[in-house]
């Protein structure tokens, strides 16, 4: 990489995705100033190499990019909507990249203050984990000026396996909700399928696999097989997470008048599994939701079999 590939970059957020994703920026021979709250997240980073700043004014001055990796639409507003947030302190010719899960809404009205300034609004939301973001395997899906993406495609290039443009204004943020509701749609279908299975004597084992044999195989399913069968329900993403993502997604879908029954009843599930206190368990705990209500009790699983062809004698 030629040192006109390096920038000048600020990034908000140094949580469980800007930790591996801002570490990455560093690797890759870019200067990094960092804006985090939690002394402990940006001590991190700092230990690799990265500057501080204490306010917006000065990451907007530090950095030819800013890049936020926050958890909410509320946060993002407070990052650049309220007075002096980067709406007010970035300046023309420089680029905000948003890579979080937000709503379609509230990145048009920062598109609304940041472009008659002349500061490029890039919608950059990634897919993947924490694992894939410290490998730099995520895929990001990028929308905005084009220009613009253009000229950050090597710093989407140190956080990223993959890189989808897919147009000018909000595609990205409509996109990554459509990815969405795919993944948490496939911990309901799956966790429903497999309690079927149980009670034919079928281990989990077994049915996963044949299931990442098969027509409906995922690179999901094959990421989530052995949390299934060692039923370590640890979060690589939680119950709580992925309900603000389906509120996310169903509000969009109920502005756009675009009817969703599965999204709907998904969402309920995922309430029902926080009410039951497993709001920070990983969100394909719902196979244990629907074991409970199939009458499944831990001991009636045949989990023990030891090999494919082999039954328990009584």
């Amino acid at each position: 990489m030629g040192m006109t590939d390096t920038m000048k970059v600020g990034w908000a957020g140094i949580g469980k995705m800007g930790a591996p994703m801002s570490r990455r920026v560093l690797e890759h021979g870019h200067s990094l100033t960092v804006y985090e709250p939690l002394p402990e997240n940006r001590a991190f980073i700092v230990g690799l190499g990265a500057n501080v700043a204490h306010s917006l004014a000065d990451l907007a001055a530090s950095s030819d990019v800013i890049v936020l990796t926050i958890p909410n639409d509320a946060i993002l507003r407070q990052l650049t909507l309220v007075p002096d947030a980067l709406g007010d302190v970035m300046q023309a010719g420089q680029i905000l990249v948003e890579m979080s899960t937000v709503s379609p809404e509230i990145s048009a009205e920062i598109a609304a203050v940041l472009e008659p300034k002349g500061v490029a609004y890039i919608r950059a939301p990634v897919s993947g984990s924490t694992v894939t973001a410290a490998s730099g395997g995520l895929s990001v899906m990028v929308s905005g000026q084009e220009d613009a993406y253009r000229r950050i495609t090597p710093l989407l290039e140190s956080v990223s396996a993959k890189q989808f443009y897919v147009g000018q204004g909000e595609e990205a943020r409509y996109l990554k909700l459509v990815v969405n509701a795919m993944v948490g749609a496939t911990a309901a279908l799956l966790g429903e399928a497999l309690t079927l299975g149980l009670k034919g004597n079928l281990s989990v084992e077994t049915m996963l696999s044949v299931i990442c044999e098969s027509a409906v195989a995922s690179p999901l399913i094959a990421y989530k097989r052995d949390l299934l069968v060692k039923r370590n329900f640890d979060p690589a993403f939680s119950v709580s997470q992925m309900m603000k993502d389906f509120d996310l997604i169903l509000d969009t879908a109920k502005s756009d008048h675009v009817p969703m029954y599965l999204a709907s009843m998904i969402r309920q599930q995922y309430e029902a599994a926080f009410a039951e206190g497993l709001a920070e368990k990983d969100f394909f705990v719902l196979f244990e939701q629907y074991e409970r209500l199939a009458g499944i009790a831990p001991e009636m699983r045949p989990d023990t079999e030891p090999k494919i062809g082999t039954r328990k004698t009584g």
